[in-house]
């Protein structure tokens, strides 16, 4: 009878055992998936965090000195650089992730905002300065005939810079949108970003820097980028004095035409002298072609020769 009794609480002693057992199993379980699921959660929040921070270095590079006050950009670089400190860290959680995240997002969309309506002002700009009257233009390469003034050299029709040609296929005049890049500091009169090929941009990016140091103000465009169709228009209009449609080296991205003021940038004048003594620092240079005793005397051309 007593070995029954022993037999029996051995038994209920195993069964009990066995059931702290499953109990502690099953805690370990749902303590790993617990785990599991908060892995995931930070992971899905680190990931979006890395997309808003990917975002805003996008716009800070495409923004530089296209918003009126540079203060949204430089919140916008605090926050990038919080958000670039917490995805190096491995112990942030996933609110604070989530926190980062939306604070960069807000203050990303605030220097879009900056950098539209500086767009919108820079547009407005150019479209008041092509209303105001101006003298008519003589036809390029030819030099006025009258006594000498400083309204401009120009009388042909006007003409001006192309944008990137969708689906181009890279020849003169055809450069794809990926091929271009637009000034930062001005648009022509109908709104249109000028734009050369990269490397050209850049470098004139630098040369103008060192001519506002020089001169106070920017470098003021007319011409950039010529798609084919305006070389065709532009030959059409203007005969031999254009160049063959095909051939010009506005066509390649790689050409621009200062206005045509003999007074600001005419021959002896120190925009145009400072533009030939240091533009072939930066890759520009005034072709001797284009030079006063050049096969076709142009004063306002400029070519990039990196």
């Amino acid at each position: 009878m007593a070995a029954e009794q022993a037999s029996a609480q051995e038994r209920s002693a195993d069964a009990l055992a066995a059931q702290v057992r499953d109990a502690d199993e099953l805690q370990a379980r749902e303590s790993e998936a617990a785990s599991t699921r908060a892995a995931a959660v930070r992971t899905d929040a680190g990931a979006a965090l890395a997309t808003a921070a990917e975002h805003a270095r996008a716009t800070l590079a495409t923004t530089d000195a296209k918003v009126g006050d540079d203060a949204v950009r430089q919140a916008l670089a605090g926050e990038l650089a919080a958000a670039d400190t917490a995805l190096a860290a491995t112990g942030e959680s996933a609110t604070t992730l989530r926190v980062l995240a939306a604070r960069l997002a807000a203050s990303d969309a605030l220097v879009v905002a900056a950098h539209d309506t500086w767009v919108q002002e820079q547009a407005a700009a150019a479209a008041a300065a092509a209303a105001r009257p101006s003298a008519p233009k003589a036809a390029p390469g030819k030099p006025a005939t009258s006594a000498p003034s400083c309204g401009t050299t120009y009388s042909g029709p006007p003409f001006y810079t192309s944008p990137a040609t969708a689906g181009g296929d890279g020849s003169n005049g055809k450069l794809p949108p990926e091929a271009l890049s637009a000034i930062s500091w001005d648009v022509d009169p109908h709104g249109t970003p000028y734009y050369l090929k990269n490397s050209a941009a850049a470098a004139l990016e630098r040369l103008n820097t060192a001519f506002r140091g020089a001169f106070g103000h920017n470098l003021d465009l007319d011409l950039t980028y010529r798609d084919y169709d305006t070389q065709v228009a532009m030959r059409a209009a203007l005969g031999s004095v254009a160049a063959t449609p095909g051939t010009s080296t506005h066509g390649t991205g790689l050409a621009l035409d200062v206005p045509e003021l003999p007074c600001e940038y005419g021959w002896d004048t120190p925009q145009r002298s400072w533009l030939v003594s240091n533009g072939p620092s930066y890759g520009w240079v005034s072709p001797s072609w284009a030079g006063r005793n050049g096969s076709n005397p142009e004063y306002w051309h400029f070519e990039y020769r990196g």
